[in-house]
């Protein structure tokens, strides 16, 4: 298809397209997407992703900033009744284009340069997507996925576990791309809390989250001298000798409700 149309993969898009059938038809059957639901892909490329979602019945709209891809895309996908828009996920108006239904499912494979700072966002500021499953990075996937204890936990597992649960359901391996990246994919889980996990502040929580993890090393006593209080940690439950990385998101939410308190 790529050479009928004269393309070829952008590496400055991060461009991996998903080729493998298998695979394409496991990432579905792990999203449990169901004939009429709103679904929202991102980074669609060349379809094959969107049409299995489309297979189900499901109601897909795909996402594609590649203004050379789009018209193969539409080609592929418009006449099994998917909506294609061209347009930057990480620009996009999802008021505007989530506004036809409360509640969305994102289903994809993201190119590994946004995808950390993309789940991020979507959390934070897109609650009708209540549901996602996400073809990224290993490490990546197992970032969001983290609990104090893994060395791969910091800021963003906090973000996702503030707001959602998630869980690392699969391993792809690079085989089925083209082109074949020089690393593994994971493929993550993510279900939205019906409210965050904790009732403190958020600006203050992730406040207390960035400086600490911004001094990962430092005991916490160290690294958030200068905005906690020595008796906050007693108050919060939290033994100041503990580095950021011990800490689970009830504990922040802890110590940021003493701190907003004081």
């Amino acid at each position: 298809m790529l050479e009928r149309h004269g393309l070829a993969p952008s590496r400055a898009l991060g461009q991996n397209f998903l080729v493998d059938p298998n695979t394409v038809h496991r990432i579905v059957r792990l999203a449990g997407v169901t004939a009429g639901e709103p679904v929202i892909e991102i980074g669609a490329g060349l379809g094959a992703l969107t049409l299995a979602l489309a297979e189900t019945g499901a109601e897909v709209t795909a996402i594609e900033i590649d203004r050379y891809l789009v018209p193969v895309l539409r080609e592929q996908a418009e006449p099994r009744g998917v909506t294609v828009l061209q347009g930057d996920a990480m620009d996009l108006d999802w008021a505007d284009v989530l506004a036809a239904h409360p509640r969305w499912s994102l289903v994809a494979n993201l190119p590994y340069n946004i995808a950390t700072p993309l789940v991020c966002d979507l959390l934070d500021e897109v609650p009708r997507i209540d549901k996602m499953l996400v073809m990224v990075q290993r490490e990546v996937g197992e970032r969001l996925a983290a609990v104090p204890g893994d060395s791969a936990y910091g800021i963003p597992s906090l973000k996702v576990a503030y707001w959602a649960t998630a869980r690392v359901v699969g391993r792809v391996p690079p085989t089925v791309f083209l082109p074949q990246p020089k690393v593994e994919s994971t493929l993550v889980r993510i279900d939205r809390r019906a409210e965050p996990a904790v009732a403190a502040d958020a600006q203050v929580l992730f406040g207390l989250v960035r400086q600490a993890f911004g001094q990962r090393r430092k005991m916490l006593r160290r690294s958030l001298v200068d905005v906690v209080a020595p008796d906050a940690f007693e108050q919060a439950a939290i033994r100041p000798e503990a580095r950021p990385e011990e800490l689970d998101i009830e504990a922040w939410g802890r110590l940021a409700d003493v701190v907003s308190r004081a």
